[in-house]
């Protein structure tokens, strides 16, 4: 959905004769994907304020509207390979990040499915924690998808830092 709507943007500012507007919207792009990070600063202990729970829905908002806005700046121009690398590390990590999204959230389900379903038949907790015992190294396992998240993310930030820097250094500035 991100790359069709992208596409969709991308279209009509060709057809508005407004191209020129996909150059800048890198700026506000990135700038929303950094706020994102917000939450990994929390999660890590680097700030206090927020709640885990709403900052991750924020994470996911900022870091798919930042994408459009990067995806509809890099447009269909192939001349910068630098950006097109960024860009292709920005999509396997908005793609890992859905993943990882969507296997936690049917682990989740699925546990506790299961573990309902044992207490309706009338198990103890015990028996229940024996059943599931499986499952729960399962679900441990699922969430360390982010031990493969993170370098994707920081592959993505250095590749959008060194685009930067090209851009900074080579832009023709009038």
């Amino acid at each position: 959905m991100l790359v069709g709507v992208a596409l969709l943007l991308d279209t009509l500012l060709h057809l508005g004769n407004m191209v020129w507007i996909g150059r800048y919207l890198g700026i506000p792009g990135i700038l929303l994907i950094l706020a994102s990070a917000r939450y990994s600063m929390r999660k890590h202990k680097l700030i206090s304020s927020g709640k885990p729970g709403k900052l991750l829905i924020e994470h996911e908002r900022l870091a798919w509207l930042g994408s459009l806005l990067v995806l509809v700046h890099a447009g269909i121009h192939f001349n910068a390979w630098l950006g097109w690398l960024a860009v292709v590390a920005m999509c396997i990590n908005v793609a890992s990040g859905l993943t990882g999204k969507y296997l936690l959230g049917r682990a989740q389900k699925r546990s506790a499915a299961k573990r309902r379903a044992l207490a309706d038949a009338g198990l103890s907790t015990d028996e229940i924690a024996e059943r599931i015992h499986f499952d729960s190294l399962t679900f441990n396992l699922i969430k360390q998808w982010r031990v493969i998240h993170v370098p994707i993310t920081l592959a993505f930030a250095g590749l959008a830092l060194a685009h930067i820097i090209a851009i900074s250094l080579f832009w023709n500035w009038r």
